[in-house]
């Protein structure tokens, strides 16, 4: 790929007492990561510095001060550095009212430059749901202030891990919250947003099977008829607009069935029904014992492409050096891909 055609990402720092900065500067070390993308991290360069020396590199980032000036450097990864966080009054792993608003001074900067056009994804590092609100964000997550961000969108959080990718319907409410909210109307959204992503990531095929509510799905209504009511009827429509949906499906052996190649994506119905399933395979120890995150977080449904680590800011390692970048890099490698898509 040359130069001109590698797609620009803004990679933002995340939470600057977390690991993010840390698995930034070690996933852009790898050439495999070079050579599919031009990388732009929006942060801050004291923090990427002080990550930098955490593990044991060099930076390896050219500091510029406009999108202007990187364009400059088409070879070189390069820091919009933004000052905006003070290593002095940001420890590692402390939790802060600074460091949750520099996170979300990167993610705003990072959808104007891909808005207008200057960049052509977004990747981004873990950020601390406290912090944001301890700054004032009135948002809780990554999901739902890229929303606001982009015009109030509609969105859905899609993870994938290798050829595991599963979407959901609901994700940060109470189980409780979650089973009121999964609708005829919103399941139906989900699946449609799925068929897009698989058409993005260019896949041949795209088969969908949407996973039930209930164990057993519900059992034709014997222990619960949320299957009847909503979701079936949500997979009816999808089907009529073509697409090849299947379901529902008992959410617990459904998952087993998409990785073994008769599914291309798996619709959940709950946070923990998705989350577990990619979890337990793409979180493994490695020789040393240590934990290896694989995985990657994408959201659905914005004008943008967002894809994301799927961990969190994993404040009782940060600054020790240890923090693994796998699933940075997997996430700079499926927006690379997505983009030029």
């Amino acid at each position: 790929m040359t130069v001109a055609r590698r797609p620009l990402l803004a990679i933002t720092m995340g939470d600057p007492a977390g690991i993010g900065p840390e698995v930034i500067v070690s996933a852009l070390a790898k050439r495999r990561v070079k050579v599919i993308c031009r990388p732009l991290v929006i942060g801050d360069a004291r923090i990427l510095g002080r990550a930098a020396a955490a593990v044991g590199r060099r930076m390896g980032l050219r500091p510029v001060k406009t999108i202007e000036e990187a364009a400059r450097y088409p070879q070189s990864a390069c820091l919009l550095d933004l000052a905006n966080a003070d290593p002095g009054e940001i420890a590692f792993g402390q939790l802060s009212m600074a460091a949750g608003r520099a996170a979300a001074d990167c993610i705003t900067r990072a959808v104007e430059l891909v808005r207008s056009g200057a960049a052509d994804a977004i990747v981004t590092a873990p950020i601390n749901k406290e912090a944001l609100r301890l700054a004032g964000v009135p948002h809780p997550g990554h999901t739902e202030m890229l929303a606001s961000l982009c015009g109030g969108c509609k969105v859905a959080m899609m993870l994938v891990h290798g050829p595991m990718r599963v979407s959901h319907v609901t994700t940060h409410i109470s189980v409780r919250q979650a089973c009121d909210r999964v609708t005829r109307e919103r399941v139906l959204a989900v699946i449609r947003l799925t068929d897009e992503a698989l058409r993005r990531m260019r896949l041949p095929r795209r088969r969908i099977a949407v996973g039930g509510l209930n164990p057993h799905a519900g059992e034709s209504g014997l222990f619960g008829d949320e299957e009847i009511r909503e979701i079936a009827p949500a997979i009816a429509d999808a089907q009529v607009d073509g697409i090849d949906a299947t379901g529902p499906l008992p959410p617990d052996t459904v998952f087993a069935r998409q990785r073994g190649g008769e599914f291309d994506a798996v619709v959940a119905m709950l946070h923990d029904h998705g989350h577990i399933a990619v979890k337990t395979v793409g979180f493994v120890p490695d020789a040393r014992g240590r934990m290896q995150a694989g995985g990657v977080n994408v959201t659905l449904g914005l004008p943008i492409i967002r894809t994301s680590v799927d961990h969190g800011t994993a404040f009782e390692i940060a600054g020790k050096g240890v923090a693994d970048p796998t699933s940075m890099v997997d996430a700079i490698t499926l927006a690379a891909e997505m983009a030029a898509g």
